[in-house]
């Protein structure tokens, strides 16, 4: 299994993110995927889930209205939209195979800073 983010950076409060995921391994198609991020000093995250088809994302709390999750299984990649960031975002931000993160890839590093 590899899982392999990109597009992380800084970001400016209020500003967007874009980062995707290219996945490997398994059949991706077939299978739920997740982002979840980890902040300084701080836990792991869930921050969202998408279903196989990607009919169906789901949000924590944290980022829903903001943050859109979507992938095309054809390029087996997975992408997270966030808009409106706020300092608080600042976080290594994971694809993950599972919601808590046992599985998931080396992260990307998003600051959100002026």
């Amino acid at each position: 299994v590899q899982l392999v983010e990109s597009g992380g950076g800084l970001v400016q409060p209020g500003g967007s993110l874009r980062l995707s995921c290219t996945a490997s391994g398994f059949d991706f198609s077939s299978s739920s995927m997740y982002w979840v991020r980890q902040g300084p000093g701080k836990g792991l995250e869930w921050v969202a889930s998408i279903t196989p088809a990607g009919g169906i994302g789901t949000y924590s709390d944290s980022v829903k209205g903001r943050f859109s999750v979507w992938r095309e299984n054809a390029k087996n990649t997975l992408y997270l939209h966030g808009l409106k960031l706020k300092p608080e975002a600042t976080a290594v931000y994971y694809c993950a195979r599972d919601r808590k993160g046992f599985v998931k890839g080396q992260g990307t590093q998003v600051t959100v800073s002026s």
